[in-house]
């Protein structure tokens, strides 16, 4: 079905309602950087865990869902599914923390951590590394998903597709740069919500096409294999009946203990990072830090996947003849040739909505490095907040121009998924350790930030491991370099080191030599928050399956996954009233 006049009418609607919202905040977001960044640190534990899952919520998402389907079935998603373990570590062991620290950017961090030129050398590094090169890489995947939407949606030719990127990246360059957080999370939160109607009504639709046959009729057209929530285990991998290719053991292994601790990867960094930091900075207090992340893990990993999962098989059925790269494009086909009109130009809103909300956020977090860690610290120091805010806003347009390139070289969503994960391997480990050991420094971060890339060229050129497995070797490789480097430079000056523990209290044997015993520190003890690390965990993973059981028509295993679910989060919650209360 081709796209009709109420469909353009409401996709006009919807930018201008994103555009009322930027407008009416701009006020706000021109007082200060702290205003322009993070909100004025006021935002509830739902605005800001609901930003969280709007960015991470993205038009690449179920397209490289789909991808992730077509290849391994279901169970492929364990991609990032083994992801939990990291977010859920990051709600009890270091979101009170961030927000503790009261800086503007994480980047920022590593002055109040670590010492001398080597740490003012990390900064400004970061800043770029993350600012512009992994931001704009990740943009840049965004803006891919974003063409092959427009590319089949509205049959344009090449030439307009990246035209239409790049004025859609403007449009979003524009807002941002005009909203700040503010707006952007506000923002965020409507998108949110229109994303996922969207998404909910696509499924529905296309669950019960004639051609499917709902539930029953896809199970009968797809291969049992498919629909499994865990791989089928083996030492190989291999293909299975349809097409579908089994995870190997080694790949689940890596998967499930390595990947999630070891690698950084935006939004699930180890110890928090990024644009997850920047919403834990921006909560209330402590407690809406917490909140505001425990909300994410769960909306983000056991509500959101299941409406593309649904369409990701039913894509399988209606477009079997698709070639292996082409695999993503059959969940935008669905909504082309199956969604009348009017459901079409919701969807296709939805798409824009959940688009916008990651590059609005990504601009304004990027930003937030160049301006504050690099320029601010660096170049002009000194200056008016006015001035830098206005700084803030070139250089959101400056992002702009250089991530819409890189639609011309990006061809795979979850190749590049994979690659940020290899080149970030064996990271975690220190992003972990340097609020828990004292002994971690500068050096310590610098040589885990390059030496994955060193460790990504061997296992590519020279062993020739491929992704996952590549894993186990980058990460062995990278820790022995900082551990090396680690003892083998001078520790953080320290006075620099009583003063970040004073000011963060982060707790645990790591910081004995610091602790003279005279420092009162009411923490939760780390066996306290390890339990609660774990009840998460399964929290979330239970309520993620629960749902796919309820889903499949198996009522049983379902709802008892459920119950399970609102057990632990019935404790969790008793847990943290009880902690709050001794504190």
């Amino acid at each position: 079905m081709s796209i009709s006049f109420p469909d353009v009418l409401l996709i006009a609607v919807y930018f201008i309602v994103s555009f009322i919202i930027a407008i009416y905040f701009s006020k706000r977001a021109g007082k200060s950087t702290e205003e322009f960044f993070l909100s004025g640190r006021k935002l509830p534990w739902w605005i800001a865990g609901t930003g969280m899952v709007a960015t991470t919520f993205s038009a690449d998402t179920p397209l490289a869902v789909t991808e992730l389907v077509a290849q391994n079935g279901i169970s492929g998603n364990w991609l990032w599914w083994n992801m939990v373990a990291g977010s859920v570590f990051t709600v009890f062991f270091f979101a009170k923390l961030w927000r503790r620290a009261n800086i503007l950017t994480d980047v920022e961090f590593i002055e109040i951590r670590y010492s001398g030129k080597p740490a003012a050398f990390l900064r400004g590094f970061k800043a770029i590394y993350l600012g512009l090169f992994m931001n704009c890489i990740i943009m840049g995947w965004v803006n891919v998903a974003l063409a092959e939407i427009i590319r089949n949606i509205f049959g344009l030719s090449e030439g307009f597709v990246i035209i239409s990127v790049i004025a859609c990246m403007l449009i979003v360059g524009i807002y941002s740069a005009i909203a700040g957080l503010w707006g952007i999370v506000i923002t965020d939160f409507f998108q949110f919500i229109m994303a996922m109607a969207g998404c909910i009504i696509l499924s529905v639709i296309i669950i019960n096409l004639p051609q499917i046959g709902g539930i029953d009729g896809l199970k009968r057209a797809l291969p049992e294999q498919v629909f499994h929530f865990l791989p089928t285990l083996n030492f190989s991998g291999g293909q299975v009946a349809g097409g579908i290719i089994a995870l190997s053991f080694s790949a689940f292994l890596a998967h499930i203990f390595v990947q999630w601790w070891a690698s950084w990867y935006p939004g699930a960094e180890p110890g928090g990072g990024g644009y997850i930091a920047q919403r834990m900075m921006s909560a209330k207090d402590e407690r809406h830090s917490l909140l505001s992340t425990l909300w994410f893990s769960i909306a983000h990993y056991a509500l959101r996947p299941w409406p593309w999962i649904i369409v990701a098989l039913c894509s399988l059925v209606l477009y079997p003849d698709l070639a292996p790269e082409a695999k993503k494009t059959g969940y935008i086909l669905a909504m082309k040739d199956y969604l009348p009109s009017g459901l079409l130009g919701l969807t296709v809103a939805a798409f824009l909505a959940a688009y916008m909300s990651t590059i609005s956020t990504h601009l304004n977090w990027g930003s937030s490095y160049i301006m504050n860690d690099l320029y601010k610290r660096f170049m002009k120091k000194g200056g008016t907040e006015r001035h830098y805010v206005v700084v803030s806003k070139i250089i959101t347009l400056i992002l702009v121009a250089i991530s819409s390139l890189l639609i011309l070289v990006i061809n795979s969503i979850s190749g590049a998924w994979a690659f940020i994960i290899e080149c970030g391997a064996g990271l975690g480990l220190v992003l972990i350790l340097r609020w828990y050991w004292w002994r971690i420094n500068a050096w310590s971060e610098i040589v885990a930030m390059l030496a994955p890339f060193a460790g990504y060229s061997i296992t590519k050129f020279v062993l020739k491991i491929s992704f996952p497995e590549s894993l186990f070797f980058i990460v062995l490789f990278s820790t022995i370099a900082w551990v090396i480097a680690t003892f083998v430079t001078k520790p953080t000056d320290s006075n620099k080191l009583l003063e970040f523990y004073k000011r963060v209290l982060p707790g645990g044997p790591g910081w004995k030599k610091v602790d003279d015993g005279q420092i009162e520190n009411k923490s939760e003890k780390l066996t306290s928050l390890f339990i609660n690390w774990i009840m998460g965990i399964v929290l979330v993973y239970t309520s993620l399956f629960g749902i796919g059981k309820i889903i499949f028509k198996e009522y049983l295993p379902g709802f008892v996954l459920l119950i399970i679910a609102v057990v632990l989060f019935t404790g969790i919650s008793l847990r943290l009233k009880k902690n709050t209360a001794a504190s």
